[in-house]
Formats: structure tokens, C-alpha cells, sequence
């Protein structure tokens, strides 16, 4: 094992970070919702907002571990900061000399995969990294590359705007115009909060809404029908055999496929409902109005242009649909959606099937 060097600036760096007074201070929402959106990106089981004391690193937010800061000498984050502008990452940490007998890498929580992407304080020191780590080694992408460094810097700009905001408050009884100062900062904390929260409801590679924001459409079309009967039909999508292209022609090459498909998936939906990426190679789409067999007809269409898609690639699809039933809930209608696609995975792929069971709901 190698153990991390003190970056050139480290007096300077320590100075910077004591002037946040944020070290041993309670966990805050915003930074946990920081690290719950770049693991939920990154496929990560653990995450974590770090702060790299004199000896210490130390948790502002964590996700998948317990305890509360480790000893610098064996933190994954002392090696990220000697590079505050880029991003570190750490594939295998097995085949790493670095990491090579580390505890965390031998015993809990066994790291094989890391990336880390530095927290900077207003002159540019490297306080603390916005992390990822998993115990299986791993690569990111492109895409989870940048959306990660994205959220570092609004980690960075949650602690400017936490520090001002204790400076401003210290002042606040004796002067009024520090009274105008902070309410700027606070509206620019709940722009940011509503930026984190988009970022929560939207697909990194595709724009498209996620799982969550579907949820919540779907939700809220059934409270806007509010019991008028008015028919409701869901279809879930998946590309088939996408594990070949990736296995066969690369996963950038299947994140191509993924864009196109969610493009033309937008077109097609086209403001007569909803789509969005369930995740993997799946994608749903909420069709309100449509009963089953005019929504069963708009899938065929659907499936026949996805093969047409000029991507170089032959793409086709298998598509399960299912109306809500009368007194049935949301998970149970996407249930039976559901198991029409692997019905339709049975019958062949590259086919529409349609949920004919119509249960008896309470």
C-alpha cells in the first residue's frame, strides 16, 4: 500500500476547510440527496461526501457504510484531492499498488471501484471529494463521468452557500443590508434544491423522466380522472437482446441505441401521454384515454418504427400492455404489463402482447 502524499497547499487547504465550520456537524439533506442521485447514476452501492482532515477523512453524507470518517492514511479521497481538477477513479483497487493491503480494501467494505471527484473551496483547495464505490471492480461511462463531476460542483456550491449563509446570520443584528444578502442566498438554496430535484426525476443518458417521475404522472392522472372511468392502458418496452450489442459492439455503441430509441419514443408519444426509462433497456409509457386494443394498435405501430430506426443496427422490441382495471392499483396494472413482456419474450420477441387477465379487485 502506498500512502497519499499531503497535497503542496496543505496548510492553506486546512485553513480553507476550518472556515466552513462544517466538520462534525449534523448530516443535511442536500448533501444526502447528493449522494443518493450520484450512486442511484453510478450503479454504486455506497457513496459518500468527504471532508480529508489533518489526520482524519470525515462523512458529511454517506450511503452504504456506517462509520463516520476513517484515518486519512487509508482514505480512497487523500489520493483524489493531490488532482482537484479531474476525476479520480480506481477500476480494480485489487490490482492497484496503491491500495494493496488497505483494510478497506482486505476487510469492510472490500472497495474494488472507486471514483471521486473533488470538492473546491472558493480558491480552488481541495477539501473533500463526492465519491462512488462499489466491491466489485467497475468502469464509468461517459455520461456517469460527468454527471458525477456536475454533482461535485454543487456539493462545492452547497458548502459556499452554507458557509455564507453562517457569516451572513453572525452579522444579521447588526447590520440590515446583511438581512437583503442572505435572502438572496436562500432563493439561490432553493433554486439549487429544485435543480437536485429535476436531477432526481430525469434519465442522465436519455433526458427522459425516470421511474420516479413516472410514478408521480402516474399518480396524478389518476387523480385528475378522480373516478370518471375513463380508460387507462401502460406498456412496457424492452430492447431485445441489447446484451449482445453491448457484448458485441461496445456499450457506447448501446448507449447510442438507448438515445435514438428514447428519441423517437418522444416523437411518438408526442404529448398524448407519457414515456420514460424504467431503466437497463427498458422504457414504459402511460397512454391515458386509450383502451386495450386501440393501445395495443399504437404499440404495433411503435414496434414497427423502432425497426426502421437508421442506427446501423438491427433493433427490435418486445412491448407488454395492460389496462387498468377497475379498482386495481398502479404497481398491480404495471404488474400484468410486466408479465405480457416476458410473454412476449416466450413467444419470440420482436411482438406486442396484451394482459387479458382482468382480476377480481376488491
Amino acid at each position: 500500500m502506498i500512502r497519499p502524499e499531503k497535497p503542496k497547499d496543505e496548510a492553506a487547504r486546512l485553513e480553507a476547510l476550518r472556515r466552513y465550520q462544517i466538520l462534525d456537524t449534523p448530516p443535511e439533506q442536500a448533501f444526502d440527496d447528493l449522494v443518493e442521485i450520484a450512486t442511484t447514476i453510478c450503479g454504486t452501492q455506497m457513496g459518500a461526501v468527504t471532508l480529508i482532515d489533518e489526520d482524519r477523512q470525515w462523512f458529511k453524507a454517506r450511503k452504504g457504510m456506517g462509520a463516520t470518517e476513517t484515518p486519512r492514511e487509508f482514505a480512497f479521497c487523500a489520493h483524489a484531492i493531490l488532482t482537484p481538477n479531474q476525476l479520480f477513479t480506481v477500476e480494480n483497487a485489487e490490482a492497484d499498488a496503491r491500495f494493496l493491503g488497505n483494510p478497506y480494501v482486505t476487510g469492510n467494505p472490500h472497495v474494488r471501484f472507486y471514483a471521486g471527484a473533488p470538492l473546491l473551496g472558493s480558491e480552488g483547495e481541495a477539501l473533500g471529494t463526492l465519491c462512488v464505490f462499489d466491491d466489485t471492480p467497475a468502469i464509468l461511462n461517459d455520461e456517469q463521468r460527468h454527471a458525477l463531476e456536475a454533482l461535485s460542483r454543487q456539493a462545492s456550491h452547497l458548502m459556499e452557500l452554507r458557509r455564507v449563509a453562517h457569516a451572513l446570520d453572525k452579522q444579521l443584528r447588526e447590520r440590515d443590508w446583511y438581512e437583503e444578502q442572505l435572502a438572496q442566498y436562500s432563493e439561490s438554496l432553493e433554486t439549487l434544491n429544485a435543480d437536485l430535484t429535476e436531477q432526481t426525476r430525469t434519465d442522465v443518458l436519455t433526458g427522459l423522466p425516470n421511474r420516479r417521475a413516472f410514478a408521480v404522472a402516474l399518480a396524478a392522472e389518476l387523480a385528475r380522472e378522480d373516478g370518471g372511468g375513463l380508460p387507462l392502458s401502460v406498456a412496457i418496452i424492452d430492447i431485445d437482446h441489447f446484451k449482445t450489442i453491448n457484448d458485441l459492439h461496445g456499450h457506447d455503441q448501446g448507449d447510442e441505441v438507448l438515445v435514438a430509441l428514447a428519441g423517437l419514443l418522444r416523437a411518438h408519444i408526442a404529448g398524448r401521454g407519457m414515456i420514460a426509462r424504467l431503466g437497463g433497456e427498458e422504457f414504459v409509457m402511460l397512454l391515458p384515454g386509450a383502451p386495450t386494443e386501440p393501445a395495443r394498435l399504437q404499440c404495433e405501430f411503435l414496434r414497427q418504427e423502432i425497426a426502421l430506426l437508421p442506427i446501423n443496427l438491427p433493433v427490435t422490441v418486445s412491448i407488454g400492455v395492460a389496462q387498468l382495471q377497475a379498482g386495481e392499483s398502479p404497481d398491480q396494472c404495471l404488474k400484468r404489463a410486466d408479465q405480457a413482456l416476458y410473454q412476449a419474450k416466450r413467444d419470440g420477441r420482436d411482438r406486442v402482447v396484451v394482459s387479458e387477465i382482468v382480476p377480481a379487485y376488491a
